[in-house]
């Protein structure tokens, strides 16, 4: 299983992690992983003050977002944008069950 944790200082995102792997088919043809990769990739290329302003993890079964500090309203949208498209993942009958998401605030 697909293990999101999000946590919040307020209503600023202070770390946001991916660990595991959905076992939804066999490797290289898991299509849950395949969207979630794709999603976490997306998103990490999209931040326009990557370098400067976040740490990020990107590694086959983790990933991890961590701003250094306050983020661009930029990369806001692309941090909610990113955990919108986790949750709709999260609820999708046909992916039930690979992904769960726990959000701290």
């Amino acid at each position: 299983m697909i293990k999101v944790e999000i946590d919040y200082q307020g209503k600023s995102i202070q770390s946001l992690k991916v660990k595991g792997h959905a076992n939804s088919g066999p490797f290289g043809k898991d299509m849950v992983c395949a969207a979630t990769t794709i999603m976490l990739t997306g998103a990490a290329n999209a931040l326009e003050d990557d370098a400067e302003n976040f740490d990020v993890e990107l590694e086959e079964g983790y990933a991890s977002f961590t701003p250094k500090g306050p983020i661009s309203e930029h990369d806001k949208v692309v941090l909610e944008t990113l955990i919108l498209q986790l949750k709709t993942l999260e609820v999708s009958p046909a992916t039930k069950g690979t992904l769960t998401i726990k959000e701290r605030k």
